[in-house]
């Protein structure tokens, strides 16, 4: 069990390691129903946690309630640095389907499901998931839904609040009526659309937490991938996260899997060097793309 490297970032008044663990992956196919295998879920959070992880993302609308319950299961009592994040903003229909749950009661609802389920009194950080388009950022005022979390926050159910799938306005509004300690959006090598938002966010000490780290890879960048974690003796996802972690310290990453041999080749992500070779190959090989 290889521990992971010191290296840490300050985020909603904890130091957290830079390598953490998304949860999404836990519950069933379409992040719908138990998983596969429970026994090994558990073993997957628990062994997360032995290597160093102390972030883990989450959400009750995963399963919905899988995942939630599964880390109450594995983890709880909770080791005091452990930072649970959670968001709101959906719930699940019968048939697996995505559906916007915005309104204030809705969000209200959604923190009182998240406490029961991971079995806490208060929630670290809540990110709001913004539904207006639900695969990409789109534009439209998040004010009634920040000021809603902004209560919960006061009645001391939320200790900090973020945002997902948010645009650089969407972020600046909400920050006008509440810190926001993160902002956790779609971004990779090569989808560099939030490339002046992730600096932005750095200069303000602000974390950044990519998903989707292989996603919009197209089968040249696959290759290019492949070719570079092979000179490294990595895997493309290594190289993947390695280069997210290199592009900027406020980076937080949150790989997800169910499995344990994956998650100890996520976590030697953490370990990986890139030479400068390959990170100009690798810069060479997104403009390409673009």
């Amino acid at each position: 069990m290889a521990n992971l490297p010191v290296e840490t970032f300050e985020s909603a008044g904890r130091v957290v390691r830079r390598m953490g663990y998304g949860a999404m992956q836990l519950a069933g196919p379409g992040v719908f129903g138990p998983p596969k295998d429970r026994d090994a879920a558990l073993a997957v959070l628990r062994e997360a946690v032995a290597s160093g992880v102390n972030h883990i993302d989450t959400s009750d609308f995963y399963g919905p309630h899988v995942t939630n319950q599964l880390i109450r299961e594995a983890l709880h009592p909770y080791p005091d640095d452990l930072l649970i994040v959670t968001k709101l903003g959906a719930v699940r229909g019968d048939d697996a389907s995505w559906q916007p749950a915005m309104e204030p009661a809705d969000l209200e609802r959604g923190v009182h499901d998240n406490l029961r389920n991971l079995g806490l009194d208060v929630l670290d950080v809540v990110n709001l998931r913004i539904m207006g388009d639900v695969h990409k950022p789109s534009e439209g005022s998040i004010e009634k839904q920040v000021t809603a979390l902004a209560e919960l926050q006061h009645k001391g159910l939320v200790r900090h609040i973020g945002v997902s799938n948010a645009t650089a306005k969407q972020i600046a509004e909400a920050q006008r009526l509440v810190e926001i300690v993160c902002v956790q959006n779609h971004y990779n090598l090569v989808n560099r659309h939030d490339d002046t938002l992730v600096d932005d966010l750095a200069k303000q000490g602000i974390a950044y937490v990519p998903f989707f780290p292989l996603g919009g890879f197209s089968p040249l960048q696959s290759s290019v991938l492949s070719q570079v974690a092979a000179k490294l003796d990595a895997t493309p996802m290594q190289v993947a996260l390695a280069w997210l972690l290199h592009r900027s310290p406020n980076i937080l990453l949150i790989p997800g899997t169910s499995s344990l041999t994956h998650l100890r080749e996520n976590l030697q992500a953490a370990h990986l060097e890139l030479p400068d070779e390959v990170l100009a190959e690798l810069e060479a090989a997104a403009q390409a793309h673009e």
